[in-house]
């Protein structure tokens, strides 16, 4: 496949402007285009969730469904 020449692309380009039309064919191009550019921009860009532990006790996870649920049966232990 990497020995495709200049024929050859303007077949295949010609297959698919038939196939698409050439309406369809920019809007394929330009979403392409913006899917690309996204993807190269997530990866320039660092990730926004922090996994940081806590200093003062590493083993405690804050902000989490599973520390609401520690919360949730410590106040269920005090109340019984």
């Amino acid at each position: 496949m990497g020995n495709i020449g200049g024929w050859e692309l303007i077949i295949i380009l010609v297959i698919l402007l038939l196939i698409f039309g050439p309406s369809r064919l920019g809007d394929l191009g330009t979403a392409l285009g913006k899917g690309i550019k996204g993807f190269k921009r997530s990866m320039k860009e660092p990730d926004e969730i922090d996994v940081t532990p806590n200093k003062e006790n590493p083993d405690k996870i804050e902000d989490t469904d599973l520390d609401k649920a520690q919360k949730n049966s410590e106040k269920e232990s005090k109340v019984e």
